[in-house]
């Protein structure tokens, strides 16, 4: 659970502002709205297997423009 120690001299946007980047740094938003509805195990391995299989392409489609340039 995030937590920011709040000095006498610090305005409460600067509070709020260390608190939200705390929590980005966290993922805790992320992970609540990933946690709001149960998700199967076999969708969860299948929207891995896409995952995967985009940043496989994504890759590829790098190399092929970098050696496009040679």
């Amino acid at each position: 659970m995030p937590g920011i120690v709040v000095s006498p001299r610090d305005t409460f946007e600067e509070a709020y502002r260390k608190f939200k980047r705390q929590c980005d740094r966290n993922l805790i938003v992320t992970e609540a709205r990933s946690r709001q509805h149960y998700e199967k195990p076999t969708e969860r391995r299948k929207k891995e297997k896409i995952a995967t299989r985009k940043k496989i392409l994504k890759k590829l489609y790098m190399l092929r423009r970098y050696e496009s340039r040679l």
